[in-house]
């Protein structure tokens, strides 16, 4: 068994690994950890304590994968709902699809007995205004949001450069890998933007036979080279899980036009090995890590990935 997730996964890692130790489903004990991520507000990049799109509204979005099966469940750009990644799974079980989004997503939590939720905490309301208000003239204040929303789009940034996603990633003690994703996504977002969290080939993609990998930062990056699908299959073609992630790095080394920022690579294989790299950030990035034989979780280091292979 293995458990890996990002930094921000602090609230509900312990749960997952406690549910791993008694033999539940990787999924499942993902499902639950990362539910208890989504309420807690101190976490400013998913669920109840992430930030607002452009009209001050909360869109959330998440995907689940079973690597065994390969059925995956996603929901995008979803309102009034905080356990996203669980609706995500519900897809996966329910429905012949493999995505929803938006109001079609909330009409199907809505059905299952999904309570409607408040998403906005009153922090993040107040700071979405503040920031939305200094870019605004008089006029526009007034009109808002019967306004161009576009230009505003390259001049105002999150807080924070705030584009993080939490993922799991598990292999299970079936030998089961699978992965799990939620995020609010990029603060101050148009209005329908979905990043590659819910993405299956960009933001996660797990396969039991070789391994998984999720992405989280700048997802316009990751969708644009199906970064997390290009790690399994560089695995299932012989290359170490080292090799893989570099030549993922070295995929998104190569854009050179539209929106370039930092991205972080976790990912897992079928023999027990894992590796976070960062690519482009210049902060130091920090993750969770749990196996049988550790006596408890561990908060680690990511090396820092450049041209020249830096660790």
């Amino acid at each position: 068994m293995i458990l890996l997730a990002n930094s921000e996964a602090w609230p509900g890692f312990d749960k997952t690994v406690e549910l791993l130790k008694l033999n539940a489903c990787g999924i499942d004990a993902m499902i639950a950890g990362i539910s208890e991520v989504e309420r807690e507000i101190k976490v400013r990049s998913v669920g109840y304590g992430g930030w607002p799109n452009m009209l001050g509204k909360m869109e959330l979005d998440a995907g689940v994968m079973d690597g065994t099966t390969r059925e995956v469940g996603s929901v995008g750009a979803v309102p009034d709902t905080l356990p996203v990644a669980a609706l995500a799974h519900e897809v996966m079980k329910r429905l012949p699809h493999v995505m929803l989004t938006g109001e079609g997503a909330r009409r199907f939590a809505t059905e299952i007995g999904f309570p409607v939720d408040e998403v906005l905490c009153e922090d993040s309301k107040r700071v979405w205004w503040e920031r939305l208000e200094r870019e605004l003239s008089t006029d526009e204040r007034k009109a808002f949001p019967d306004i161009a929303l576009a230009p505003l789009s390259r001049t105002i940034t999150d807080p924070e450069r705030v584009r993080d996603t939490t993922v799991f990633l598990a292999q299970d003690f079936a030998k089961g890998i699978h992965a799990v994703t939620s995020t609010s996504g990029w603060a101050w977002k148009y209005p329908g933007r979905l990043g590659d969290s819910p993405i299956p080939g960009a933001g996660f993609y797990a396969d039991s036979r070789y391994g998984a990998a999720a992405c989280t930062h700048t997802g316009e990056m990751t969708m644009r080279c199906g970064t997390a699908r290009s790690i399994v299959l560089a695995l299932r073609l012989g290359y170490s899980l080292r090799e893989a992630v570099d030549m993922a790095m070295e995929d998104l080394a190569q854009l050179k036009t539209g929106f370039l920022a930092g991205v972080v690579i976790h990912a897992i294989d079928a023999w027990g090995n894992h590796d976070v790299a960062s690519f482009q950030c210049p902060q130091e990035i920090k993750y969770w890590f749990w196996e049988p034989k550790m006596a408890n979780p561990e908060k680690r280091i990511a090396r820092k990935y450049d041209l020249q292979h830096t660790t």
